[in-house]
């Protein structure tokens, strides 16, 4: 190989690495699997509907699974846009109340969820020792959105599952499309160009019927259907109950908590990989203007520094000089 052949195979390879030193990993996608809990009317402890994670029950934790992009715009604010299937469930059977014990309700609910969030870094970690063409390795970051929720309640009944919703077990329609805020804190690596998180992410929706529960024992006489009255009001399923007891779950008396909507969290570990696109400052030049129509070395002429851009022979080029 010419001399003169390999000096411009030695400059064209500084400036590939060069290039990549001044990438920029903006955008990632990937996927997350975890757990899915519901917070609201039906199981719970033995006291009454208590807010957030006070009257979640362990035993109703149900898988969640979710694909997303995410966008880091700077070194503080990235967007993230989800697509999520979870399930969550709820017994009476599993409450220590007598009153929820006796009432003998549950429920089993697909979700599907649209949504984005703003993510803010609060803190983060460069190359934890470590030479990675990434520099965010370790970044630490609270979340808020905005999303769509389907959802379609469904009760155990004789040995299947029957949708709820048709039936209006408390005389009152509602529909299968809910906003969703979701409000999220969590973390991620960098290892090269792939990632590694967890978060936990808490939904307010704007609807009580995620369990088909939310205000009182409806009249018999205004449900559409026998299925309907039998799946309204299930305590006659159970012999422990006495008649005196079994007055508080008759029409006009409550059901469920209409004052506070229905709710529900994940916990997910997500892989992501990131893609690399070139910094704008690699494209822009580093120093002043020019002069004559050129833009001289800041340095002069005739002097570069390792890896900085010049003028020469009416050219701006990039100088690497290997180290061997």
């Amino acid at each position: 190989m010419h001399l003169t052949t390999l000096r411009k195979s030695l400059v064209i390879a500084g400036v590939l690495i060069a290039s990549a030193a001044n990438a920029q990993y903006n955008w990632d996608a990937g996927f997350s699997v975890g757990a899915a809990n519901y917070l609201g009317d039906i199981g719970g402890g033995m006291l009454t509907r208590r807010d957030f994670v006070a009257d979640m029950k362990i035993a109703e934790t149900k898988p969640a699974v979710a694909g997303f992009v995410r966008y880091k715009f700077g070194s503080v604010l990235s967007i993230k846009a989800n697509l999520t299937w979870l399930r969550i469930s709820g017994d009476d059977k599993l409450s220590t109340n007598p009153a929820r014990n006796a009432r003998n309700l549950n429920f089993r609910n697909d979700v599907f969820e649209l949504a984005s969030e703003a993510q803010f870094c609060f803190y983060d970690i460069y190359d934890l020792g470590r030479s990675f063409r990434h520099r965010d390795n370790f970044r630490a970051f609270i979340g808020l959105g905005m999303g769509v929720a389907y959802h379609n309640p469904k009760a155990f009944y004789e040995g299947g599952y029957v949708a709820l919703r048709p039936l209006t077990t408390e005389g009152e329609s509602y529909s299968k499309i809910t906003a969703v805020i979701p409000a999220t804190g969590g973390f991620y690596f960098t290892l090269d160009q792939y990632r590694i998180g967890f978060d936990l992410t808490w939904r307010t929706t704007f609807t009580d019927y995620l369990d088909d529960v939310s205000t009182n024992y409806a009249d018999p006489s205004v449900l559409p259907n026998q299925l309907s009255i039998d799946l309204a009001n299930r305590t006659d399923e159970l012999t422990t109950v006495t008649p005196a007891f079994a007055e508080n779950f008759t029409p006009g008396n409550k059901r469920g908590d209409a004052s506070h909507n229905d709710s529900y969290l994940t916990s997910s570990v997500e892989f992501s990989y990131a893609f690399m696109t070139h910094s704008d400052t690699f494209h822009k030049p580093r120093y002043g203007s020019t002069v004559n129509g050129q833009r001289p070395s800041k340095f002069g002429p005739n002097r570069a520094r390792r890896g900085r851009l010049v003028w020469r022979n009416g050219k701006l080029i990039r100088i690497i000089r290997p180290k061997w």
